[in-house]
């Protein structure tokens, strides 16, 4: 409720605004009444829960009779195919069917075990373990959805009978989850990539820094909490040494995956399509290898892969076809010709556009809010000087926090729906608050250090 009350007051300003001469003369070509009824339909849809595709699809149908007099019906067919047909479009199901292969050929428990090895023995140490392996998975899954679900299938039955509060396990299995689209490869930045044109293997490189960062941030609310309330390390026998160098044996198959995704990207060997078919093929030789690749696990993949891929594809259709609309009223030009106007410095321009994005991501799914406001806000961004690589992973930061945002996370919903012992979805909310926290802290500190982001593409590239 207070993401929708927000959203309709900066409304209200951009109208009073534009009545009052607030800002720079902009050529509006529709009355300042019918966009705020727009915004107020959108809003709408979202909040009663219409499923997103057909939301905006609904929504371009009612901007384009109600505010255009020109016959877009007969374009929709051209303007849906152009993104229908991208190449780079191809390696979002591709990511997604090398993830639910890795999680049907039991590589994933392998990993969580392995890791256990080596951090079961700090002070909340299954806690360390959660956001660790989550970081490792999220390097070939690309998704943060199928992250926090196979980690949290693994990893759930190791706190049953375990001392660590459900709040905080919980709080750390949505966290590290939250990773999975930050941690190249990121299908967030494939999208980001094609809508804005930017180069996807740059916004790889630039999301290593704050990855980091990120995951270090997470391990600090860990040892403080271990602090706080006397978490223990595991009881049981030490691991010796040899026991932590077989143990990464366990490791090798992850690893192999990651280097054939990865590698093959940052040397320029693959594209990023390219490199998800690797990836699809080093894990089914994974899977065979391990005796565990046959019809109804390949079956499984290709079904959940299929019905993860459509909905995406709807949501991306949708989304053009609104953004068609709207382009051609001329809304994006009016939105980057008020905010560049406005009497403020550009970090407050782009504090109020995060606010924005923490605000929608409260009842709004990450990829749907990706998809329908980039095109608005882009030109914005670049009028205010702000670099496009820096730009996308901000907004795939954002993104991840919209995804354990309560009420509508979307991870934790899923975290909640694999608990084995029954307890009240709150558990999830409030365990994942102090995370949410210090993601927005990253947030803050790659406004005031942006180079942590391009750094690394700008010495590469």
């Amino acid at each position: 409720m207070i993401a929708i009350v927000f959203i309709v007051i900066m409304a209200v300003i951009v109208a009073g605004a534009s009545l009052m001469g607030g800002a720079a003369p902009v050529a509006v070509t529709v009355p300042w009444w019918s966009l705020l009824a727009v915004l107020l339909a959108f809003v709408g849809f979202f909040a009663g829960g219409i499923y997103v595709g057909a939301a905006l699809s609904s929504l371009a149908l009612l901007a384009g009779f109600g505010l255009s007099d020109r016959p877009f019906w007969n374009f929709i067919g051209e303007m849906l195919w152009g993104p229908s047909t991208n190449f780079v479009l191809v390696s979002v199901p591709l990511f997604l069917l090398m993830g639910e292969v890795m999680l049907r050929a039991g590589l994933s428990d392998r990993l969580y075990r392995s890791l256990n090895v080596w951090m079961g023995r700090l002070p909340g140490g299954l806690l360390h373990t959660n956001i660790i392996s989550c970081g490792v998975f999220s390097a070939v899954a690309g998704s943060s959805v199928a992250t926090a679900a196979t980690m949290g299938s693994v990893a759930l039955p190791y706190f049953e009978k375990s001392h660590y509060p459900p709040r905080l396990v919980l709080g750390s299995l949505a966290a590290g989850g939250a990773l999975g689209n930050l941690i190249p490869p990121g299908i967030t930045f494939i999208i980001y990539g094609l809508i804005t044109e930017t180069s996807v293997g740059a916004l790889y490189l630039a999301a290593v820094g704050p990855s980091l960062l990120v995951v270090v941030l997470f391990l600090g609310v860990i040892l403080w909490y271990s602090q706080v309330l006397n978490l223990q390390a595991e009881s049981g026998p030490v691991p010796n040494w040899r026991d932590r160098l077989m143990s990464l044996f366990d490791l090798l198959p992850t690893a192999l995956l990651i280097g054939l995704v990865l590698g093959t990207i940052y040397a320029g060997w693959a594209t990023p399509t390219e490199s998800a078919a690797l990836g699809v093929a080093g894990s089914l030789v994974l899977a065979s290898a391990d005796r565990r690749l046959n019809w109804r696990m390949l079956s499984e993949s290709l079904h959940a892969t299929a019905r993860t891929t459509s909905m995406i594809a709807l949501i991306l259709f949708g989304a053009y076809f609104l953004n068609y609309i709207l382009s051609s009223l001329g809304v994006p030009q009016m939105l980057a010709k008020f905010l560049t106007g406005l009497p403020l410095p550009g970090w407050a321009i782009m504090l109020v556009i995060i606010g924005f994005y923490l605000a929608l991501g409260t009842f709004m799914e990450g990829m749907s809010m990706v998809i329908t406001t980039i095109p608005l806000l882009f030109p914005v961004v670049k009028a205010l000087g702000y670099d496009p690589i820096w730009f996308g992973v901000v907004i795939t930061m954002l993104v991840e926090i919209a995804m354990i945002s309560p009420p509508d996370g979307t991870v934790l919903y899923v975290l909640q729906g694999m608990r084995r012992q029954p307890g009240p979805i709150t558990d999830v909310f409030m365990g994942v608050l102090p995370f949410m926290a210090v993601y927005m802290l990253a947030i803050g500190i790659l406004m005031v250090f942006p180079a942590i982001a391009l750094w690394l593409p700008q010495a590469v590239m």
